[in-house]
């Protein structure tokens, strides 16, 4: 055999594009060794970026200056028991003897500088132990709080829109305040009936409270819109609102007057509207999924003034409709299923009804927080409580709320803001493998190189360390603003 010396001497040519050096994949079978020896591990690792948003915008002071508690604790303050609670549910954890899966993770137990957390029944004497007005103190706490991220997260929101609905949480024991009333999936069973508002261009919980079974009255109706447009954050001076036939009723477009809202209810059907449907005149609608539209001036009984109210119709077709079907938001009459808006907007009737429609979204956020914020897991048989404990869960929510924001894209344009839910950004930000370590008098968490979401996250991190106060507020970490 002859070789070639030219061909033996030749460099071989590089490769022109970059090959990653690329590992063996581990072997895992069922025979792989396991063993419990690791230190300092901890499954929530995403719990870094809340504890940072709170310190930063001094969560701990507002919740020392404002709750109020006559029983002194003594396994851990005030404080810790209320941050306990909340990073529970924000964790996922709505009952409170759930909390014993997390009680020595090494993130929260760091987060709140003890050992462990407390059992069930301590947590639940703290919570037993708190006033009922601690309900509305909570809800002074998430006022500033709000107030604070508008400010670091650099939101100019000068028009919002505020959602307004009421949900249903079926009683299976006998709490107190429960009621047999509007339960339709549950129909006969007791069950409470909370009120909440939320703000649609951010999506935040802005008011609400827990209530008895019982329908709202217009006074309650009245408080509760007057509260929440309290509540809004300063620099508002548009306010437009949207609910259903539930709030139909003259307190509550009185409140919104007294606002300077723009409003869209849902009208109940009475046998003086439907008069005066069958006499107006109807004008085909191509703009919306009805058939035929009109628009009137009309004074139901017990208001101040008229208002300008706006209809869709619908032919019935009793052939191929079932018997038992719900219509929402429809009221009937023989030959026609009507749908009524009561509206001091002066917008063409196509726009004022897309603009109702736009609602759904709330609908949205309340099953977000009933089923992943824990809302409708009610811990006492006392009404007290379970209010309390009804704020600490939106509480929850908004902190996911407000972490969005800090993380939005640098865009200035709020059409353009998605929502991100809590169970979403619990997989993405929350569920994050990490190791604590400490070196020299240092504490320090590291992650994964292989996390998907390591830009997103250092991002965050950069800019919740950056929140700076100020005489005047709370210098803005995003360049760009939200409004």
């Amino acid at each position: 055999m002859v070789d070639n010396e030219k061909e033996h001497r030749k460099k071989k040519p590089a490769k022109q594009a970059f090959q990653e050096t690329r590992s063996e994949p581990n072997k895992i079978g069922a025979s792989t060794p396991y063993q419990f020896s690791g230190k300092n591990l901890t499954a929530y690792g995403g719990l870094l970026p809340v504890a940072t948003m709170l310190e930063k915008l001094g969560f701990q002071a507002l919740v020392e200056e404002t709750i109020t508690c006559s029983r002194e604790t003594r396994v851990m303050n005030l404080y810790k028991f209320v941050l306990g609670i909340v990073v529970g549910l924000y964790i996922g954890f709505p009952r409170l003897n759930q909390l014993r899966f997390i009680a020595a993770d090494p993130m929260l137990t760091g987060i709140l500088k003890e050992p462990r957390l407390p059992p069930q029944s301590t947590l639940w004497r703290f919570l037993a132990s708190l006033h009922l007005n601690v309900a509305a103190q909570i809800l002074s706490i998430q006022r500033a709080m709000r107030q604070r991220v508008w400010q670091a997260a650099n939101i100019r929101l000068q028009t919002v829109t505020l959602d307004t609905d009421t949900t249903v949480h079926t009683l299976y024991g006998n709490q107190m305040g429960g009621r047999k009333s509007y339960n339709p999936k549950n129909k006969g069973k007791k069950s409470y009936q909370p009120m909440l508002t939320f703000i649609a261009e951010t999506r935040e919980y802005l008011w609400g409270e827990l209530r008895n079974g019982d329908r709202p009255t217009g006074k309650q109706i009245y408080d509760h819109l007057k509260n929440a447009i309290a509540a809004l954050p300063a620099g508002i001076r548009e306010i437009s609102a949207r609910a259903d036939s539930g709030f139909y009723c003259a307190e509550a477009v009185e409140a919104y007057e007294e606002g300077n809202c723009g409003f869209v209810i849902v009208a109940r059907k009475t046998s003086r509207l439907v008069e005066q449907l069958e006499q107006v005149e109807w004008k085909p609608s191509p703009k919306t999924d009805a058939d035929e539209q009109c628009e009137f001036v009309y004074q139901p009984d017990g208001w101040k003034k008229a208002y300008r109210f706006v209809a869709l119709r619908y032919a019935r077709d009793e052939e191929h409709e079932p018997a038992d079907e719900v219509q929402y938001q429809l009221f009937e009459t023989r030959p026609y299923k009507y749908r009524v808006f009561v509206t001091n907007l002066k917008d063409p009737i196509p726009l004022v009804v897309w603009f109702y429609n736009q609602r759904a979204g709330a609908e949205n956020l309340i099953k977000e927080a009933n089923n992943d914020a824990g809302l409708a897991a009610h811990p006492s048989g006392r009404f007290d409580v379970n209010r309390n404990h009804f704020q600490l869960a939106m509480l929850a929510y908004n902190l996911n709320a407000w972490l969005m924001l800090l993380n939005r894209e640098p865009q200035a344009d709020v059409n353009a803001l998605k929502h991100t839910t809590l169970a979403t950004s619990r997989l993405r930000f929350l569920f994050i493998a990490a190791k604590i370590w400490r070196h020299a008098g240092r504490t320090g968490v590291s992650y994964s190189d292989h996390y998907e979401e390591k830009t997103t996250f250092q991002r965050l991190m950069a800019r919740l360390r950056n929140i700076v106060s100020r005489p005047s507020g709370f210098k803005p970490v995003i360049v760009a603003p939200l409004c």
